[in-house]
């Protein structure tokens, strides 16, 4: 199944505009910041998911919880993809590590290869391992797209109140 993300892009593109109206910034000067931004989230999600507390007997947060940390994530990819104008809007799952650790030190490993290229071989492979998780969540991607917009309007709400 192909996972067309060129909706996502265009509504991500709409907010980054409106955050830089706001802030008085541009995508050259917040690079950096989106990448530490978007390891900060992925930390967030993966904190939410506690697939790597292994001290611990509690079971993740209920999944609207690490859905909404997820889509953090995901606003941050796109944002950063439409920064260093990459051209790839569609994604297939592809394969993935046999547990979400590992999918998530996946990510880690290959945004920090992004970071250091900020390139769209880079990005597209990073981008790639995180659209993997989803398969490991046990969710449709459709149901991330309603996390995605309902994140959305929670940030356009926050830019409206001064966030």
């Amino acid at each position: 199944m192909a996972i067309d993300l060129s909706n996502l892009y265009q509504k991500q593109a709409e907010l980054d505009k409106r955050i830089a109206e706001n802030h008085h910034i541009t995508y050259e000067t917040t690079r950096e910041r989106r990448i530490l931004a978007l390891l900060v989230e992925f930390g967030e999600f993966a904190n939410a998911t506690r697939c790597f507390k292994y001290w611990s007997n509690k079971s993740s947060e209920p999944q609207d919880i690490v859905l909404d940390e997820y889509v953090d994530g995901l606003h941050f990819f796109l944002s950063l993809g439409i920064d260093i104008k990459v051209n790839k809007k569609q994604y297939n799952y592809t394969k993935h590590a046999d547990n979400l650790t590992k999918q998530i030190l996946e990510v880690y490993r290959l945004a920090a290869i992004f970071y250091k290229n900020q390139d769209e071989k880079s990005y597209i492979k990073a981008f790639q391992a995180f659209i993997n998780i989803v398969p490991l969540l046990k969710v449709r991607w459709t149901t991330i797209e309603k996390a995605y917009y309902k994140k959305l309007g929670e940030n356009y709400n926050r830019q409206n109140n001064n966030y």
